[in-house]
Order: structure tokens, then sequence, then C-alpha cells
């Protein structure tokens, strides 16, 4: 019964940054997490495929800061943006990373939007 009470114990010590860390590991371990791996690695492999990937997250990182700005999308961007989209979507590989990303993503968006609804965070920017 003595390890029981000591489990108990320093379960309730745990503090706010153990539990983080603790779900971090989950995260690791999550399906999702290991089929984003997975889907990465596979991706990666190609030299071209790999630097269109990059190229296509860096554009999309750049117009979303734009619009979060108040600015306008350059119109120029986004056609680039679309083209590299369209090349992408003809590889499988390139198509389920970006998937596997995109669910990944959205997991740690809902894991936020609990913790901050938790602490009464307004939330309203992760709403659809």
């Amino acid at each position: 019964i003595l390890p029981i009470i000591m489990e108990v114990y320093f379960e309730k010590q745990k503090t706010a940054y153990d539990k983080a860390h603790e779900l971090a590991r989950e995260l690791k371990n999550s399906p999702e997490y290991q089929e984003y791996q997975r889907c990465k690695e596979v991706a990666m492999e190609n030299e071209t495929q790999k630097a269109l990937i990059q190229e296509y997250k860096k554009l999309q990182f750049q117009l979303q800061v734009s619009v979060a700005g108040g600015g306008k999308p350059d119109p120029a961007e986004m056609e680039r943006l679309q083209k590299i989209m369209a090349v992408l979507q003809l590889s499988q590989d390139a198509t389920r990373y970006l998937m596997a990303e995109f669910q990944l993503q959205k997991m740690l968006a809902d894991i936020y939007k609990i913790l901050g609804e938790a602490v009464d965070i307004d939330m309203d920017m992760l709403r659809g």
C-alpha cells in the first residue's frame, strides 16, 4: 500500500511543466505524429520535392503574415503559391506529407484551445 500512497503523493506534486513534458511525450507517441514523421521522411527524400515543399511553406507563411498584418496578398505570390501547390499535388508523397502535417497541426490547435479554455483565454483566433 505504501507504493500506492507514494505514487499518489508524487502525482500531486507534479507541476504544470511536468505535465507539459508528459503531454509532449504523449504527442511524440501519437499516431498523428508518427504518421507525420513517416510521411515527412518519404517526401523529403527527393531533393526537388523537398525544395518545392520548403518554398511552398515559405510563401504560405509570408502570405499569412501579410494578411494578418492587414495587408492584401500579392497576386503574383498567390499565383506562385498555387503553381507550386499544383506541382506538389502530382506527388502522392508530398500530398500525404502535407495532409499529415495538417492533421498534426489541427490536433495541436485543438489541444491549445482546450488549454486556453481551461484558463479562460480568448481563443477566437482559432475559430474557422
